[in-house]
Protein backbone atom coordinates (compact mmCIF):
# COMPACT_ATOMS: atom_id res chain seq x y z
CA UNK A 1 0.00 0.00 0.00
CA UNK A 2 2.89 2.58 0.58
CA UNK A 3 4.90 2.07 -2.13
CA UNK A 4 1.70 2.99 -4.00
CA UNK A 5 1.61 5.83 -2.07
CA UNK A 6 5.03 6.63 -2.66
CA UNK A 7 4.52 6.82 -6.71
CA UNK A 8 1.59 8.79 -6.83
CA UNK A 9 3.47 11.34 -4.53
CA UNK A 10 6.06 10.75 -7.64
CA UNK A 11 3.24 10.40 -10.49
CA UNK A 12 1.92 13.89 -9.14
CA UNK A 13 5.20 15.72 -9.15
CA UNK A 14 6.23 15.10 -5.26
CA UNK A 15 4.55 15.90 -1.59
CA UNK A 16 3.24 19.60 -2.31
CA UNK A 17 1.52 18.90 -5.91
CA UNK A 18 -0.07 15.44 -4.18
CA UNK A 19 -1.42 17.73 -1.06
CA UNK A 20 -2.86 20.15 -3.65
CA UNK A 21 -4.72 17.24 -5.72
CA UNK A 22 -6.11 16.09 -1.49
CA UNK A 23 -6.37 20.06 -0.43
CA UNK A 24 -4.05 18.89 2.21
CA UNK A 25 -1.56 20.67 4.45
CA UNK A 26 2.01 19.43 2.52
CA UNK A 27 3.04 19.20 6.44
CA UNK A 28 -0.05 17.07 6.54
CA UNK A 29 0.69 15.04 3.55
CA UNK A 30 4.38 14.91 4.46
CA UNK A 31 3.90 13.34 7.95
CA UNK A 32 1.86 10.56 6.11
CA UNK A 33 4.72 9.62 4.05
CA UNK A 34 7.08 10.04 6.86
CA UNK A 35 5.17 8.00 8.85
CA UNK A 36 4.46 5.25 6.16
CA UNK A 37 0.97 5.28 6.52
CA UNK A 38 -1.52 3.44 3.93
CA UNK A 39 -3.29 6.45 1.63
CA UNK A 40 -6.22 7.95 3.58
CA UNK A 41 -9.60 6.58 2.50
CA UNK A 42 -11.03 9.74 1.51
CA UNK A 43 -8.27 10.64 -0.83
CA UNK A 44 -8.22 7.39 -2.64
CA UNK A 45 -10.31 8.46 -5.25
CA UNK A 46 -9.21 11.95 -6.09
CA UNK A 47 -5.38 10.89 -6.00
CA UNK A 48 -6.51 8.17 -8.69
CA UNK A 49 -8.12 10.43 -10.86
CA UNK A 50 -5.36 12.72 -10.65
CA UNK A 51 -2.26 10.36 -10.66
CA UNK A 52 -3.67 7.57 -12.62
CA UNK A 53 -2.51 4.88 -9.53
CA UNK A 54 -4.72 2.57 -9.14
CA UNK A 55 -7.20 2.52 -6.16
CA UNK A 56 -6.46 -1.06 -6.04
CA UNK A 57 -2.50 -0.47 -5.12
CA UNK A 58 -3.52 2.63 -3.13
CA UNK A 59 -5.86 0.62 -0.96
CA UNK A 60 -6.14 -3.17 -1.53
CA UNK A 61 -7.59 -3.38 1.97
CA UNK A 62 -10.56 -1.19 1.07
CA UNK A 63 -10.75 -1.96 -2.51
CA UNK A 64 -9.78 -5.84 -3.83
CA UNK A 65 -9.61 -6.47 -7.17
CA UNK A 66 -11.98 -9.14 -8.54
CA UNK A 67 -10.82 -12.54 -8.56
CA UNK A 68 -12.19 -14.32 -11.15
Amino acid sequence: MHLAFLKARDAAGGVSALAAIANRSRQNMHSLFNRERPCPAELVLPIEAATKVSRHDLRPDLYPREVA
